[in-house]
């Protein structure tokens, strides 16, 4: 087991210290350690999958909201579960790493896929920026797979928007979901046929996404326009 982060618990107790990053980090270091609290010591990561959701969530919720004190709040309640996971993975007995780590991971990532910004890559616009990071990712990650790194957890609606997207970017020849006049046309799915149904969906994403639609945010949106009339109707 790996030592806790240099910060010194007693740090925790100084309000208003000038690095408030590393105050919350002691904050936590106190939290998980003996003599802290118990229902913050016996949490895994896999235990607390559920927050890291709901957090998620509740920020984009805030997002929406255009309440800039709400998204200052759940930003803080996700960066809480980004220093939570961090201080359970300091306790890794095979595998442990710290904040650090974790700052210093995506600090050099975002350096070494910013070489139009970092090194001597010329760029044309955002799509070749995106076009070279795609690429960069393919390299350091080893993939052979266009849709490897996908994670398969993902909403269904964004999950089939990112799948399509990963094959047309990856070239692969998949027989196309829309006929060539990109038109649904009368669709009939027959009673209970799940598998009919998820190919409706599928094809519905597609056609949003070939017209520049984002089909998740897009059924939230009239989600919340319904729930809206259900609240009028009430």
């Amino acid at each position: 087991m790996t030592q806790p982060t240099s910060v010194s618990t007693h740090d925790a107790e100084v309000v208003g210290s000038p690095d408030a990053l590393r105050e919350l980090v002691a904050v936590m270091d106190r939290l998980r350690s003996p003599g802290g609290c118990p229902w913050d010591a016996e949490q895994t990561h896999a235990s607390l999958v559920t927050y890291l959701l709901e957090e998620t969530y509740e920020t984009i919720d805030a997002i929406e909201s255009g309440d800039q004190l709400a998204l200052r709040e759940e930003l803080g309640d996700l960066l809480l579960q980004v220093v939570f996971h961090a201080r359970v993975a300091e306790e890794d007995a095979t595998s442990p790493f710290t904040i650090d780590d974790v700052a210093i991971g995506i600090t050099d990532k975002l350096i070494r896929r910013h070489p139009h910004v970092f090194a001597d890559v010329n760029v044309g616009g955002a799509r070749d920026v995106e076009a070279n990071w795609a690429v960069l990712k393919k390299e350091e990650k080893s993939r052979t797979s266009a849709i490897d790194g996908v994670p398969m957890t993902m909403p269904s609606l964004a999950l089939a928007a990112k799948v399509l997207d990963r094959s047309e970017r990856g070239g692969v020849d998949v027989e196309p979901l829309l006929p060539p006049t990109n038109s649904l046309g009368p669709v009939v799915v027959p009673r209970g046929d799940i598998d009919a149904w998820g190919d409706l969906f599928l094809i519905l994403v597609e056609k949003a996404r070939q017209e520049g639609v984002d089909a998740e945010m897009a059924l939230r949106s009239s989600v919340h326009r319904f729930a809206d009339r259900v609240r009028a109707a009430e």
